[in-house]
């Protein structure tokens, strides 16, 4: 199987994951008493998960490389935590669809500047009118989703 096919379809259903995340983190909050509450109950479980891959597959990071980072790639965890409180907080709000596809557009937004300057170490891709207009679609989307 070709490799980026391969990729595209995890991205994908890593994706699926996502929109199945937000509305099980809800309910959890429903639950836990907070969207912060449940985060928490979701990365530690996360994280349980991840410790036992781990010793599965017998990962060892290179602690050495590891020191050698700059601060801001230390944060990345923030970002999920970021992501994950902000969709329990939304799909009770804004439903399900809606949240999903507003978190899409964000990172797409955020992803065309990424792209354009090459941050954090990623090939540089100008922003052109056609990716502009691939974004402009997805928020095309959001107004359809919520109005419809």
């Amino acid at each position: 199987m070709n490799p980026n096919l391969l990729a595209m379809i995890a991205v994908v259903l890593a994706g699926g994951a996502t929109a199945l995340q937000a509305p099980t983190n809800a309910k959890l909050m429903g639950a836990v008493g907070s969207p912060v509450n449940a985060a928490f109950v979701s990365f530690a479980i996360g994280t349980a998960a991840l410790g036992i891959l781990a010793v599965i597959l017998q990962a060892k990071p290179d602690v050495a490389a590891a020191r050698g980072l700059p601060w801001y790639i230390w944060v990345g965890g923030l970002y999920g935590a970021i992501f994950v409180v902000a969709a329990a907080w939304g799909v009770p709000r804004l439903g399900v669809a809606l949240t999903i596809t507003l978190m899409v557009a964000g990172q797409l937004l955020v992803g065309l500047l990424l792209d354009h300057f090459g941050a954090f170490g990623a090939p540089q891709q100008p922003i052109s009118w056609g990716r502009a207009a691939g974004v402009a679609l997805v928020l095309a989307g959001v107004l359809m989703v919520r109005r419809f």
